[in-house]
């Protein structure tokens, strides 16, 4: 078996990327899987060793940064997260790694350096040039037993403007790529998708609104009929719990907050982003910069090393290899 070459990125410098980066690759469970580029600074990760075999760190950024005229030291920091990202699509597309992970960065600082994107997804689509993607989450394992995954059909958008940005052919497009992706970085032949309702009780027939009837069935008809398998609209209170069962691999969720929420409560460590639509596989922990805790030792790797497990996985599978 092949070696897979995993790019990781230290994301803002004044955050907890570095301290669970460096604290996932310490662990056993990912000894020999894969073959390591981290993407940061000097200094960032003192317990990495470049001479180690299989993990390579690559100083793309300085930091502390030099400041540049009037420049804040968040917009420095915003323009390291930046870099490292550029670096990590750069490697990405050349080939020189199979897959990405990205540590948490700060939408502020970001925004500050003067990078025109509310957060990776974005950064990502545009940089690498496809013309959609799809941010999707996952838990593989949970602490109710089974697996849970869902693609977002709309994004950061605020939720007074979720009615009028969904479309069935938004609809279509995104359920495409969840599909795609369920099948070519998951490895299942045959995806059963749900619709997770917009309104209460996912409508009742028009009576607590009308996204269900004018978007998602028109849309799910349209998907039955290419082969892709809906299994139905279900009210967002109950269908985690038939996903958790079993009953379908993900749920195509409306509208951010009903969808993150729940994962972010059920599987706070071990929940995974993953970027639907790139031409390799992209993941990144559900969690943010945490800066409040930065630096002292305390922030759970647990979602970071289920980011680069998978990631591993993905690529695994694109070579044709599985997912052991």
């Amino acid at each position: 078996m092949s070696v897979v070459r995993i790019g990781i990125t230290l994301g803002d410098p004044r955050g907890i990327g570095p301290e669970v980066v460096q604290a996932a690759l310490g662990e056993q469970s990912l000894a020999g899987r894969a073959s390591f580029v981290v993407l940061g600074w000097a200094g960032a990760t003192p317990n990495l060793l470049p001479s180690a075999r299989t993990i390579e760190v690559e100083p793309v950024a300085a930091w502390p940064a030099p400041r540049r005229s009037d420049e804040t030291e968040e917009a420095a920091a915003g323009r390291v997260s930046g870099q490292l990202i550029e670096r990590g699509i750069e490697l990405a597309l050349d080939g020189r790694i199979d897959g990405l992970v990205t540590a948490p960065i700060s939408k502020a600082a970001l925004a500050a350096a003067g990078y025109p994107y509310p957060g990776h997804t974005e950064f990502l689509r545009e940089r690498t040039g496809v013309p959609e993607v799809t941010m999707m989450m996952a838990a593989e394992t949970t602490p109710m037993g089974g697996s849970l995954r869902m693609a977002l059909l709309t994004g950061h958008i605020p939720l007074r403007d979720v009615s009028g940005a969904l479309t069935p052919e938004l609809v279509d497009r995104r359920s495409r790529l969840a599909d795609r992706a369920l099948r070519e970085w998951w490895g299942l032949p045959s995806p059963r998708l749900a619709f997770a309702g917009v309104n209460p009780h996912a409508s009742e027939g028009g009576r607590f609104g009308e996204e269900e009837q004018r978007v998602l069935a028109p849309a799910a008809d349209r998907l039955r009929r290419d082969g892709i398998r809906i299994v139905g609209v279900f009210p967002g209170d109950t269908v985690y719990a038939r996903c958790l069962a079993g009953e379908f691999d993900a749920v195509l969720v409306p509208y951010h907050d009903v969808g993150l929420a729940v994962i972010k409560t059920l599987a706070r460590d071990s929940g995974v982003n993953v970027t639907a639509g790139l031409p390799f596989p992209r993941t990144s922990p559900d969690h943010g910069t945490a800066f409040d805790i930065a630096g002292r030792g305390i922030a759970h790797p647990g979602s970071m090393r289920s980011a680069i497990e998978l990631c591993i996985r993905f690529c695994r599978q694109t070579a044709g290899e599985g997912a052991s």
